[in-house]
């Protein structure tokens, strides 16, 4: 048996302290099944995910139900986010270091090195994505 990577199949945290193995990811598309799988789990639910990016984020995520955790695993970032009261806030990250992207709250990420990671630890039920 060959041991599942997290940067291709996320893993849902589930109601009685359950960990699922989830499908391989296949971009934004991917969420509308997940919400589909979990749905029951509401906001109690988790999805934990590890993403590599070599470039700013194109698009802006929110997540309605509750507290996102992104710990940056490589590489140097800056978090924007725009809260409910049009506020933008610029939170510069290097590796080892984590945010809370919490719920409402728009979020993107600006690369300030030439790779980075980072993993996320989401209330994924309801998660919105918007064109940057």
């Amino acid at each position: 048996m060959t041991a599942p990577r997290l940067d291709t199949h996320p893993i849902h945290l589930g109601l009685g302290a359950t960990a699922l193995p989830q499908p391989a990811f296949t971009g934004l598309d991917w969420y509308g099944g997940y919400i589909e799988r979990h749905a029951n789990d509401g906001a109690e639910g988790c999805l934990v995910s590890e993403f590599s990016f070599d470039e700013s984020w194109v698009s802006w995520e929110m997540h309605p139900a509750g507290d996102e955790v992104v710990w940056l695993v490589e590489g140097e970032v800056v978090l924007v986010q725009e809260f409910a009261d049009g506020h933008v806030e610029r939170t510069p990250m290097h590796a080892g270091e984590y945010a809370i992207n919490p719920p409402g709250v728009w979020h993107t990420m600006d690369l300030e090195s030439v790779r980075a990671r980072a993993l996320f630890i989401t209330a994924g039920i309801g998660t919105q994505h918007r064109e940057r």
